[in-house]
């Protein structure tokens, strides 16, 4: 598939979705829950920071009806129940698919639906989880895909290399040199997914509210100072 189709298409079903909640009623944007994105480098704890976080807001936060509710690699699950989709189709959602002709491959053999549509089908998922609130979302471009909704919160988290591969190591027990190809396969492919796709870099800085570095600061710390930032800033634009 051609890199510019995957990214028009991406790029004007979001813009359309985007239009459509600038066009609702003022009153439905009252009061609007909080969302947080976390895009990450590979091996950051970004899964164990997110999970604090979820813990920190339910217990500091005041909307006992809308208990706030992590997505990271479950959010596949949602995309493909909401989508009425087949579970093998699990395995081509990922963000580290190993090539671009990995993917036109599949598309060719006829494995998968063209991999443009399950994105749109996840973008989709995404806005509806930003809509409903409360939520964080990990990766998948979450951060661009709700770039211009005023009550979201954009982290970015980072650490060096040797800290990420050590993280990854021990999570998975496995040795250091299957980790370190594990960490760069990673960071290719979300590179990758995020061009691809939205036309983005994840190494940008300019897009996120914050940057944290999980070398520096602990993920119990990082929940917390994220975590702080939302329950002080009701509006986030």
């Amino acid at each position: 598939m051609n890199i510019a189709i995957g990214f028009e298409k991406c790029s004007s079903f979001i813009s359309s979705e985007l239009q459509f909640e600038r066009q609702l009623p003022p009153a439905h944007n009252i009061a609007k829950r909080a969302v947080v994105t976390i895009s990450r480098q590979s091996g950051c704890g970004a899964d164990a920071v997110g999970g604090k976080l979820a813990a920190y807001l339910e217990a500091h936060g005041s909307n006992a009806s809308c208990p706030w509710k992590m997505f990271d690699h479950n959010l596949v699950r949602n995309v493909l129940a909401e989508h009425k989709l087949p579970r093998r189709f699990a395995r081509f959602m990922t963000e580290d698919r190993a090539s671009e002709l990995d993917d036109m491959m599949d598309e060719l053999l006829g494995t998968h639906p063209p991999s443009a549509v399950l994105v749109q089908h996840t973008v989709e998922t995404i806005l509806r989880l930003a809509e409903r609130g409360n939520v964080i979302l990990i990766g998948r471009g979450a951060n661009v895909i709700t770039r211009e909704l005023p009550h979201v919160l954009h982290v970015r988290l980072v650490a060096s290399l040797e800290k990420r591969v050590e993280h990854v190591r021990r999570l998975r027990d496995i040795p250091k040199e299957v980790a370190l190809e594990l960490v760069r396969k990673e960071d290719r492919g979300r590179r990758r997914y995020l061009k691809k796709y939205f036309g983005a870099d994840p190494e940008d800085p300019l897009p996120y509210h914050l940057i944290l570095n999980t070398d520096l600061i602990s993920y119990e710390k990082a929940a917390r100072v994220i975590g702080d930032i939302v329950l002080t800033n009701r509006s986030l634009g």
